[in-house]
């Protein structure tokens, strides 16, 4: 991705969170000279990967394939001074724009429709060897707990929510014609570097060509 995209593509998305009513922290809008002034006061941020994440899932098409996310809060398993045990992120996906089959070997999420146009997700249990199984999957939406076919595809509207146990592959998208789609998520802890399995080999965080100056920096790039 091209750093002059990833500087519209967050600025927009602020925008749009603002458009929604979600107010950002400060430090969703501090400048890399601001960062450069950021004592380890601030090591929370940059240790637990707070902040903008970006991606096309190394797809070059960010607009088919990709998702913006910033992360809230976040703890750390690993480290006696985080002990948060649980995450929380927004996330902005367009129409039709695929976030792919993943799932997660520890975490388990609550997906939150917090409002926009409705969002579409497929799920599939995993077997060992990472591939789809074909049993039944166990739902709970919103306190209601059922079962339904692998590969059924569910429609979670504004305010309505859907758990992710871990291991359980989950595919989303916004519904077409519906509109852009703001999302939470409150989580366990959230580990981006180990804790994702794609059901295809994909990248997790784009390689950047700097054909612009960063206005923000994502999670992984704080100095």
């Amino acid at each position: 991705m091209k750093r002059s995209q990833l500087n519209r593509i967050i600025a927009d998305a602020a925008g749009f969170a603002d458009k929604m009513n979600f107010k950002l922290p400060p430090f969703a809008f501090w400048t890399p000279d601001e960062w450069k002034d950021k004592g380890c006061e601030y090591n929370e941020i940059r240790d637990n990967m707070l902040g903008w994440d970006v991606t096309d899932f190394g797809s070059g098409c960010f607009e088919k394939t990709g998702l913006i996310m910033f992360t809230l809060r976040n703890g750390n398993m690993n480290d006696p001074r985080y002990i948060k045990p649980y995450a929380e992120k927004l996330l902005i996906i367009d129409e039709e724009q695929v976030t792919p089959f993943h799932f997660h070997w520890s975490k388990m999420e609550d997906i939150i429709n917090r409002g926009g146009g409705n969002l579409m997700v497929q799920v599939c249990n995993s077997i060992e060897n990472g591939g789809f199984a074909d049993t039944l999957v166990d739902i709970s939406t919103d306190g209601r707990c059922c079962s339904v076919e692998a590969g059924a595809v569910l429609t979670i509207t504004p305010g309505e929510s859907i758990t992710i146990p871990s291991g359980q592959y989950h595919k989303f998208w916004g519904e077409k014609g519906s509109g852009r789609v703001l999302l939470g998520e409150v989580s366990k802890v959230n580990n981006d570097i180990a804790d994702n399995r794609f059901y295809e080999s994909i990248g997790r965080f784009p390689k950047i060509e700097e054909d612009a100056a960063p206005q923000y920096l994502l999670c992984n790039e704080y100095p």
